[in-house]
C-alpha cells in the first residue's frame, strides 16, 4: 500500500488531547476505507497538524478525515522514505 502524508491548517492552540481525540477517531473508523493511520504530529503555535497514513488512495484518507470531522487540507503520496 502507498503512504500519504496530510495537512490540517487551523488548528492552532491543538492540545496533545485533542491531537490523541483526533487520531483515535480515525483509528475507529480507518478499516471501513483500508486505511491505517501510523503517526501523527501537530504544532500548536501555527495550527498545523500532520498525519502519515498507508491507505489505497488519497481519497480512502480524505473520506475517513471527513467522517471524524477534521477534513485534511492538502493529502501527498509520499513514494520514497527513509528511516
Amino acid at each position: 500500500m502507498a503512504q500519504y502524508m496530510d495537512v490540517h491548517h487551523g488548528m492552532k492552540g491543538i492540545t496533545r488531547e485533542q491531537l490523541e481525540e483526533a487520531h483515535k477517531a480515525g483509528l475507529a473508523v480507518e478499516g471501513d476505507e483500508g486505511v491505517h493511520f501510523e503517526r501523527a504530529w501537530a504544532d500548536p503555535d501555527s495550527g498545523v497538524v500532520y498525519c502519515l497514513s498507508e491507505a489505497p488512495s488519497a481519497d480512502a484518507v480524505k473520506r475517513i478525515h471527513e467522517r471524524t470531522g477534521h477534513p485534511a487540507d492538502e493529502i501527498h503520496p509520499v513514494p520514497l522514505s527513509i528511516w
